[in-house]
């Protein structure tokens, strides 16, 4: 399974950003797709993430900010920034897990896959 992301780039603060990631592949059912970001010399952290049946979880620093929507017909997962401030400064990360195709009806392997990342660049 692929993830192509798209959307960032270099942003004053205050400003907004709508990052896209597409699924591609073969693949019985997506479970949950999110964003990640690392920023320089830190560990990756969950921005947010959006399950099958609509539940979202967000970090506490973006949630009152950052909207995230799945498209799930079209495998894909949006995200909007807004109110962006400079520590939000990262390479984001598309993640996605489901299950591959199994026999019959029956679901296959679980899998779970990362995008390439994209930056986002928010200037003070």
């Amino acid at each position: 399974v692929q993830l192509q992301a798209s959307g960032g780039g270099l942003v004053q603060a205050g400003g907004s950003l709508r990052l896209s990631c597409v699924a591609s592949g073969t693949f019985r059912s997506i479970s949950s797709m999110g964003w990640y970001r690392q920023a320089p010399g830190k560990q990756r952290e969950l921005v947010a993430r959006i399950y099958r049946g609509g539940d979202t979880n967000y970090a506490a620093s973006v949630r009152d900010r950052f909207t995230i929507l799945r498209d799930s017909a079209a495998n894909t997962v949006n995200l909007s920034m807004n109110a962006l401030k400079p520590e939000d400064t990262a390479a984001y990360y598309c993640y996605v897990e489901g299950n591959l195709v199994g026999k019959g009806w029956q679901p296959g392997p679980y899998f779970d896959s990362w995008g390439q990342g994209t930056l986002v660049t928010v200037s003070s």
